[in-house]
């Protein structure tokens, strides 16, 4: 998860909260189990390809499990800030023993460990760019090209928001008519779930911006790989040459 901020350290730093979000994630993974499959077939391996791949803001690994299912050969780094989120990350991916680290990094302020310079061949994220400021998404997204091999890939899934409130409106209307749970759940979130929906949503911005920020930093075959409603998978690659 993403660092620095004084409001997600409250959520990502406590105790209590991580272990409320640890103790609801299987129903929320049911959905987002697809567009992590797929953020995984669009990385260019081959099925038995060795190779490793940097996880930003991890967490518990969902993102990362779903790469090492699809390459059998892959190894991960898992990058996160919460010491809470990693502990639970290595229970959930007991599994995977031998096959993955875990780094701290702050994506907030843009620190990496040393041994992350360069060469990567591969760099996900899932579920947490939104958390930064609009400086921070850029700045970000240049160290990542930065430190890609050539040819290396960056896929990011985050949600996005819309300018147009009828755009918004709509996604909201579809979500609510497939979990009709939803709007009531909106209409009666206790004061520390409506300050966790605040710092969720507080840097989320439209798509467009953030696919100017990976053509300015250098990305090439900038594409929206796959969308539905206000999620996305975006992302591009360092150019071979």
């Amino acid at each position: 998860m993403v660092g620095s901020a004084e409001s997600n350290a409250a959520v990502w730093k406590s105790d209590a909260s991580v272990a409320q979000w640890v103790a609801t994630e299987e129903e929320r993974e049911r959905a987002r189990a697809w567009p992590r499959r797929l953020l995984a077939e669009l990385l260019p391996f081959a099925e038995h390809e060795e190779f490793t791949f940097v996880d930003l803001g991890a967490g518990t690994g969902a993102a990362s499990r779903a790469v090492l299912d699809r390459y059998p050969s892959a190894t991960a780094v898992l990058a996160d800030y919460s010491t809470q989120m990693m502990q639970e990350g290595q229970r959930a991916l007991a599994a995977y023993a031998g096959r993955y680290r875990y780094v701290e990094i702050d994506m907030a302020a843009g620190r990496w460990p040393d041994d992350l310079a360069g060469g990567l061949p591969a760099v996900i994220s899932s579920l947490c760019v939104h958390h930064l400021t609009d400086e921070r998404k850029d700045g970000l997204f240049r160290e990542v090209f930065a430190r890609l091999a050539p040819g290396g890939w960056y896929l990011n899934y985050d949600p996005v928001s819309n300018e147009d409130p009828a755009v918004e409106d709509a996604w909201r209307r579809v979500q609510d008519r497939r979990d009709p749970q939803t709007a009531l759940k909106r209409a009666h979130r206790t004061p520390e779930e409506q300050a966790r929906w605040d710092n969720h949503v507080r840097h989320i911005i439209p798509l467009g911006p953030q696919l100017e920020y990976l053509r300015s930093a250098g990305f090439e075959a900038v594409d929206v790989y796959w969308k539905e409603l206000d999620h996305v998978i975006f992302g591009g690659r360092r150019p071979v040459a």
